[in-house]
């Protein structure tokens, strides 16, 4: 199987590059942005063209959430158009695309769990583009997967994990918002699932269309941050134990609207591949890795 990774710097991306490497059934090519510019149809066309993959991963995205509200153009310009551009060119050359999405195509205001099938109505630009970018991958590739995942963190680049453990370094205390809730994901449990997914395409057991997977048990920002803290209490990292004060999303206003509830029912991905949420608990245990 050959598998072309699109945003191989983002956390999923080095997630993917990192257990690509172990499998020596798969060939794949792993391009950053300055490798592969997906804004630009003709260069993503060439690059497929010339490496023939059988799938592509599309783990490039614009995700500065905030930024996103004053930098509405260059969000859709990858998050819509980058997605749009990539599935043609899986289309033209027969390879299926797997494209990650994300909670934020909800509004996030209703109670239980969000399926694959509940009413998207994104209440930011970044959800938005997100959103145009689902709907290009539906219109231009049959042979999609759109994987949809929430709250996502790993040893690389930048996220909630890391900068809890950063501010730890210089902070007594934190107010950490407690009424948005969600399911932490570790990126590596993503590439996971992405790559058992890719092989099921591969042997044409696939059926393809929307899937959640997202972190489990879900918590608030404050409970996630909780353990995080604890964790590092017990691994050394910190020596005195971090007061966490709750704050209700008003009294942390950010520049970009936040879905008060982002649980994702991950019920159809473990029927249709057999792939179980991810132990977000699990993957603190080796805090340190995250400093």
């Amino acid at each position: 199987m050959k598998i072309l990774v699109a945003g191989k710097n983002g956390q999923v991306g080095q997630s993917l590059v990192s257990i690509l490497e172990q499998q020596e059934e798969v060939t794949f090519l792993a391009l950053g942005r300055e490798e592969l510019d997906i804004t630009d149809i003709s260069q993503v066309s060439k690059c497929v063209s010339s490496f023939k993959p059988d799938v592509i991963i599309n783990a490039a995205a614009y995700t500065a959430v905030d930024n996103a509200e004053n930098e509405i153009e260059a969000a859709f310009l990858v998050n819509r158009d980058g997605a749009r551009n990539l599935a043609i060119a899986a289309d033209e050359h027969d390879a299926a695309i797997l494209h990650i999405s994300t909670d934020y195509v909800f509004a996030g205001d209703s109670s239980g769990l969000y399926t694959e099938l509940d009413t998207e109505s994104p209440q930011n630009v970044y959800g938005r583009s997100k959103q145009a970018g689902e709907q290009q991958v539906r219109e231009s590739c049959e042979r999609h997967i759109i994987l949809r995942t929430a709250w996502v963190f790993s040893e690389y680049g930048n996220n909630f994990v890391k900068t809890m453990l950063r501010l730890a370094q210089s902070r007594k205390s934190l107010g950490i918002v407690a009424d948005q809730f969600g399911g932490p994901t570790y990126a590596g449990d993503i590439a996971h699932a992405l790559l058992s997914v890719a092989h099921s395409i591969y042997n044409r057991k696939a059926k393809f269309g929307v899937y959640h997977f997202s972190g489990f048990p879900y918590v608030s920002w404050h409970e996630f941050a909780q353990v995080i803290f604890q964790r590092a209490l017990e691994r050394g990292i910190i020596s005195t134990p971090i007061t966490l004060t709750q704050l209700t999303t008003k009294e942390y206003p950010t520049l970009a609207s936040r879905p008060a509830n982002s649980k994702l029912n991950c019920q159809k991905i473990f029927e249709q591949f057999a792939i179980s949420q991810s132990d977000w608990r699990l993957q603190l245990q080796q805090i340190e890795k995250y400093q």
